[in-house]
């Protein structure tokens, strides 16, 4: 499998434009992503939102799943030794229905080189107007 057309890989950031304008990929929840090493970007707004579905005060969840991101410019979800989310519990998100912005944009706003040889989301094409 290739990467698909585009050879910009986005930025987990990135919030409006699409890396594949033609094709939407349907996330499968294979978790290949979640057990991606690298930062899992937390944004302002999530924080208490999180915290919230996790039934704890913000405080309490910055502390417990929080890290500074590698580049210190922002907070990141902390992971396990193996480079898992410290969220995936077996094959599943502990906050699927809340989960951040990060993972909610992968693949089709940001992916990784090579992604498609671990990632099962199946690309659905998409009538452009």
């Amino acid at each position: 499998m290739t990467d698909g057309p585009s050879k910009d890989h986005g930025s987990p950031g990135n919030r409006d434009v699409v890396l594949d304008p033609g094709v939407y990929y349907v996330c499968q929840r294979c978790t290949a992503c979640c057990r991606w090493p690298g930062d899992v970007r937390l944004e302002e707004e999530e924080i208490p939102v999180i915290a919230g579905f996790l039934g704890l005060i913000e405080a309490d969840f910055l502390q417990q799943y929080t890290r500074l991101r590698s580049n210190r410019n922002g907070l990141s979800l902390i992971e396990r030794e193996n480079h898992e989310c410290i969220m995936l519990e077996g094959n599943a998100c502990r906050i699927h229905p809340v989960k951040p912005g990060q993972c909610e944009g992968f693949p089709n706003k940001w992916n990784f080189p090579g992604w498609r040889r671990v990632c099962e989301a199946v690309p659905v094409a998409v009538e452009l107007i």
